[in-house]
């Protein structure tokens, strides 16, 4: 699976076509109607303004690749964001592998050295870059453990989930085994990378899941099952985030953007959709007999932030935190 490429690109050959002189031309990017990519690069400002974080990415390594003399490849979370992994934060700048010893890098791109291995390199969303399981342990090695789980429970979600809630676990294993083939062949980083593999579940849906296992585990709680099926009524099945089994108790992660797009999706109405929620909360509290606990975003800044959100809930772990 990869990011797709929806954002056109325009280059000055097609403006010239369209009778665009350079005063014309400049006047649209000083107005803000026009953004500059790559010298003689263009893509309509109002085409970025809905995009995510990946998408911008991917326009811009199309970009580079659209000047190139020769096609780079991508790599690090420049390639997930190709592969369609989520990102966590984006520092700005494309990452690219070069096999040249004394190749400099360009304004906005850093370029990596090691491991330049043609056969980790894949063609994804129209441009070259790292494989799946080459990625993962690059974006490993280089970025923080919040961004490196979410990149590697993503890539695992693709390989080995299977809506509403199979997960192959061998396929699992299959790609977890090639990540861990990867990163023996490196040497810096390679422990960072090796603690990210062992700790990736693809049964995590969101950024945010992922992040919240995290602080699960950091706070001192068991490993929580994930996605875990509670029988619901009519024969409906309800999916619940966390199973926080070694306390009862049961925990959801609510992105920002979910009350917000679940409604255009469905043509239901935001007060419909939280009054299902609620109905939904109440049959897996009263038939579980667990406690059951909601957090968003802001509580996920630290362990600690989170901690006080479930005692909030008298749900605290039976060890001390680590």
């Amino acid at each position: 699976m990869s990011s797709e490429h929806t954002i056109p690109l325009i280059s000055r050959q097609q403006l010239d076509a369209l009778g665009w002189h350079s005063r014309r031309l400049r006047r649209a990017v000083e107005a803000g109607e026009l953004n500059v990519l790559r010298r003689g690069v263009y893509v309509r400002a109002a085409d970025l303004a809905e995009s995510t974080t990946e998408q911008r990415m991917v326009v811009q390594a199309h970009a580079l690749a659209f000047v190139s003399r020769r096609p780079p490849v991508f790599c690090g979370s420049t390639a997930a964001a190709i592969l369609g992994l989520p990102i966590l934060r984006d520092d700005g700048a494309l990452h690219v592998i070069s096999e040249e010893p004394r190749s400099r890098s360009g304004p906005g791109i850093i370029r990596h050295r090691d491991l330049a291995d043609d056969s980790l390199v894949v063609e994804a969303a129209g441009v070259r870059c790292t494989s799946l399981p080459r990625t993962v342990v690059d974006v490993a090695r280089h970025e923080s453990r919040d961004a490196a789980v979410c990149v590697a429970d993503a890539a695992l979600r693709q390989t080995a989930f299977h809506p509403p809630g199979t997960y192959d676990e061998r396929a699992a294993a299959a790609l977890k085994d090639e990540m861990q083939r990867i990163a023996a062949m490196t040497t810096r980083g390679r422990l960072r990378a090796e603690r990210v593999i062992g700790l990736a579940d693809g049964r995590a849906q969101l950024p945010g899941e992922s992040i919240s296992r995290l602080r699960l585990l950091e706070l001192g709680f068991a490993t929580p099952s994930l996605q875990v099926p509670v029988p619901g009524p009519g024969g409906r099945t309800f999916w619940v985030d966390f199973g926080l089994d070694d306390v009862a108790a049961w925990g959801e992660f609510d992105g920002r953007i979910k009350y917000r797009e679940l409604p255009a999706a469905s043509g239901r109405d935001a007060i419909e959709i939280l009054e299902q929620e609620k109905r939904r909360e109440d049959w897996i509290r009263g038939t579980t007999h667990r406690r059951f606990a909601r957090w968003g975003w802001r509580d996920l800044k630290d362990a600690t932030t989170l901690g006080r959100r479930l005692a909030a809930f008298s749900i605290e772990p039976r060890r001390r935190q680590l």
